[in-house]
């Protein structure tokens, strides 16, 4: 019954997360990044909405989860159903509309941010159901503000003359693709390359075998992506080096991120921290929201410093293998909070960036298909690496002798996990690596995308 309970949840969640990125992309096309980054950071703070609508109902009772789980995505997604049905028509936005859409965006990260301190802070302090009722209200609050949004766009004019002026923001993408535009910088692109080889070649996109330099030049330049946009069929994915680069980078971390926070509660038993495990729990998503909701800074910040978003996927990676090297050194609470706050921060970031690369790496109207087939490194990944930390955790139970807890093998100690924490924090090493080449192959691409969009703005 478990099996089959988790067997429809994960199939649902691939339904729910391919139907919302299909509608970013197809509603927002001027503003997917920020579209996305939002849909996805809400997907953070459900462990901690679900622990404060628990403790409301019954703080005695683990079997209100399941009931939970059961009922609230049912009642969701028929409310959710209506506006999906009766969308509107996709008509190309006017600059006063992408400029509408910007400042909706912002005031809605700001709702968000607000929405997951709140959470943060409150969501593992109550000690009676009456507390946790009033602050479970508070958090509904909180999302169902944003359905204010027709007051939010009467107000614009006023946000836009004292406060969004000072943010520069033109538009609100990145340097995702606009569908509408592609034809356009696409001539732009070919214009340019054949100037570039009629000149002087300085800037070629493969060079000579007499230019080679060696080993890492040859890796970084062959068949790299030319532009950003084009669209790939899952048969053209699939032969692609920095299709792999680009799952190897997920499959070693955020899957890895995934994986740690469903043995959160066996980690911290296992380093005496049972106490805390609630509170990891809650750390660890709020955490991931914010990670996520920072994958849309680039957006924002994309005037004043400029990177390609391959390179933010790098600088995310970062925290993963300092948490994970960071917990087999030490097995303290303090350790154990900040290699939680690490993981959750860094894996949140790259599961909100992810939809936005693969978007604009192989092209927004495949982004259902292509997306999915990248996604398959996370049950490969679950089954991998926690098998790896199962055999590791028994082979310790049984050295250091056995703990029965209602027919239950408990493993108690530093070195329960301290090598899986060893092997993971390597693999983070290793996915850090092929987001660093994964960024070189494509920070050209990148460059020459940002330059059109400069070009076009110009004239």
């Amino acid at each position: 019954m478990v099996f089959l309970l988790c067997l429809l949840a994960g199939c649902s969640i691939c339904w729910f997360n391919t139907v919302c990125f299909v509608l970013c992309i197809q509603n927002f096309p001027a503003s997917r990044a920020l579209a996305l980054s939002l849909t996805v950071a809400f997907n953070g703070v459900s462990a901690a909405l679900y622990t404060l609508a628990g403790n409301a109902i019954d703080p005695s009772s683990d079997d209100i989860y399941l009931l939970l789980n059961a009922l609230v995505p049912l009642i969701t997604s028929i409310v959710a159903l209506l506006p999906i049905l009766r969308q509107p028509s996709l008509d190309p936005l006017s600059p006063d509309g992408v400029r509408r859409d910007s400042i909706i965006f912002l005031i809605l990260n700001f709702i968000a941010i607000f929405t997951g301190v709140y959470l943060l802070l409150f969501s593992s302090t109550s000690s009676n159901s009456t507390e946790a009722s009033l602050l479970l209200g508070g958090a509904l609050l909180l999302l169902m503000f944003p359905l204010c949004i027709p007051g939010v766009v009467y107000a614009r004019d006023w946000f836009h003359h004292t406060i969004h002026s000072s943010f520069h923001l033109q538009g609100s993408g990145f340097i995702l693709v606009d569908v509408d535009d592609l034809e356009l910088h696409k001539e732009l692109l070919t214009r340019e390359l054949s100037n570039h080889e009629n000149g002087d070649g300085g800037v070629a996109i493969q060079k000579s075998p007499r230019e080679k330099e060696g080993c890492c030049e040859t890796i970084v330049g062959k068949d790299r992506l030319i532009m950003l946009g084009e669209e790939h069929p899952a048969s053209l994915l699939v032969r692609r080096l920095d299709f792999w680069l680009y799952y190897i980078a997920y499959f070693c971390g955020g899957t890895i991120g995934l994986v740690y926070s469903n043995n959160l509660g066996q980690i911290a038993q296992s380093l005496g921290q049972s106490k805390h495990t609630t509170t990891l729990l809650t750390m660890y998503s709020a955490f991931s929201f914010f990670g996520r909701l920072l994958s849309a800074a680039p957006d924002y910040l994309r005037v004043k410093m400029y990177f390609a978003r391959t390179a933010w996927l790098t600088i995310a990676l970062v925290p993963t293998p300092i948490a994970f090297f960071l917990l087999a050194i030490s097995g303290s609470a303090l350790a154990l909070k900040i290699g939680t706050a690490l993981v959750g921060l860094s894996s949140g970031f790259i599961f909100a960036a992810a939809v936005s690369i693969t978007s604009e790496l192989f092209g927004p109207n495949s982004i259902g298909v292509n997306h999915n087939i990248l996604i398959t490194n996370i049950p490969l990944g679950s089954l991998i690496y926690g098998l790896v930390a199962a055999i590791v955790y028994d082979s310790n139970a049984s050295s250091v002798g056995l703990n029965i807890i209602t027919d239950s093998v408990v493993c108690m100690g530093r070195k329960c996990y301290f090598l899986t924490f060893v092997w993971w924090g390597c693999l983070s090493v290793l996915g850090l690596g092929s987001s660093l080449l994964l960024f070189l192959r494509t920070r050209h691409a990148y460059d020459l995308f940002e330059r059109n969009r400069i070009s076009t703005q110009l004239y």
